[in-house]
């Protein structure tokens, strides 16, 4: 079962980058390939040597990478990619690269972040300063989990008519970003809602009902407490200092096929079953359609 870094996971590796890169300039860039899942943009190392960073934000799954020139830099983690930072070898002359550390970048502060991806699916690249909304791999995406402006009249209009599986919906995009397979399962859960009901029928006839409005507040807060948690562990996600995290212990369905259900009043046990080639984990009894 292979698990992908999700919003959680994204946003532990931004905070990380944030408190060692902020106001700091890059002295060097060395790239050991041509490119991740696609090639490096041209002059990449020359278009970043000299930026100061002024901020590590994020889009989704996306770090975006705010820089004092006319680029902004970034960045997609794909299945296996992570950050380390470096601060005891000085430079990169000094540094002993692993096998598949792909990129490294010098601060003049001494410390280096190297980017090591095993897969190579992930992303690099550089775009016009403050253009991420045009950018091929944003352009398209739906709103923020996480913003206020995300409720439940937002999620109404986007499952309005449609008859896909709502634990199938939540994991599309353009309905929201960055939800992803645990936090939709877990989610699911603690609102008691079926992952197998059609995403149309939580929806009221006004465009909000309790159902979707619980939906809402239950993604906001596992996300939330996913991020505390400093994400879950996965096979092959790192926080930028090397930690796991550790909301994997927290988990109530996900993971537990065949395991008794948790809450109190139930005799139900967690089943799995597979939607859009994704593991669901969830209790028959509880998650009503």
């Amino acid at each position: 079962m292979k698990l992908l870094p999700e919003l959680p996971e994204v946003e532990t590796v931004r905070a990380g980058l944030e408190a060692q890169m902020v106001g700091q300039r890059i002295s060097k860039v060395l790239l050991r390939r041509d490119g991740l899942r696609f090639p490096f943009p041209e002059n990449m190392e020359k278009r970043m040597v000299g930026a100061e960073v002024g901020a590590v934000e994020r889009r989704a799954k996306y770090l975006i990478i705010r820089l004092n020139t006319a680029d902004d830099w970034l960045v997609h983690l794909g299945m296996s990619g992570y950050f380390s930072l470096v601060n005891d070898r000085g430079s990169i002359a000094n540094y002993e690269p692993l096998k598949h550390d792909h990129v490294l970048v010098e601060f003049e502060n001494g410390f280096i972040a190297v980017y090591n991806d095993t897969r190579r699916f992930g992303v690099m690249d550089l775009f016009p300063a403050g253009r991420e909304n045009e950018h091929r791999l944003i352009s398209h995406l739906g709103p923020e989990p996480l913003l206020d402006s995300w409720d439940a009249s937002v999620l109404a209009k986007s499952l309005s008519g449609r008859k896909t599986a709502i634990k199938v919906a939540l994991l599309d995009q353009k309905v929201v970003v960055g939800v992803g397979n645990i936090y939709a399962s877990e989610a699911l859960f603690r609102a008691r809602i079926s992952p197998l009901v059609e995403s149309a029928k939580i929806v009221g006839k006004n465009g909000i009902n309790m159902r979707s409005a619980l939906l809402v507040s239950e993604i906001k807060k596992v996300l939330r407490e996913a991020i505390a948690a400093g994400g879950s562990t996965l096979k092959d996600f790192k926080s930028v200092d090397g930690t796991l995290g550790y909301f994997a212990h927290s988990f109530k369905v996900y993971g537990r096929e065949g395991e008794a259900c948790v809450t109190n009043t139930c005799v139900g046990e967690v089943e799995r079953i597979v939607q859009g080639g994704r593991s669901t984990f969830y209790c028959p009894v509880c998650q009503k359609k």
